[in-house]
């Protein structure tokens, strides 16, 4: 079992930037693949950002490709994801997430999670 919990969402002007951060406890959770995922009204949930057991292996969607960083804090168990040059549209509930797939990329294009945090709010005004 892996626990994660995501602080720092709140309101932003576009334009603006936000650190989003996500603690994970339990088990193994070097053995995780991590990500954010996000899920604005009416919509589904989209994938945003991964990264894998190594810091280095990351993927991003197009969306945020160039705006959006994730990195991971292995002695702290924490991931980040930090917003920059943010737009209306990247308004949503912002999940984290832990994956067994093996890489970011492979987590992005399957959307495999097997755990998820309870989501922390995102609103981007105009």
């Amino acid at each position: 079992q892996v626990q994660l919990v995501e602080s720092g969402g709140g309101l932003v002007q576009a334009g603006g930037s936000l650190r989003l951060s996500c603690a994970a406890s339990g088990r193994t959770y070097n053995m995780y693949t991590l990500g954010w995922f996000r899920q604005a009204p009416g919509k589904e949930r989209e994938f945003v950002a991964a990264i894998g057991r190594s810091a280095g292996n990351t993927y991003y969607a197009d969306s945020v490709k160039g705006r959006f960083t994730i990195s991971k804090d292995n002695a702290k168990n924490t991931v980040d994801l930090q917003m920059n040059s943010l737009k209306p549209e990247d308004t949503a509930v912002y999940y984290c997430a832990a994956s067994t797939a093996l890489t970011a990329q492979s987590m992005g294009v399957t959307r495999r999670v097997d755990y998820w945090g309870q989501g922390t709010q995102v609103t981007v005004s105009s």
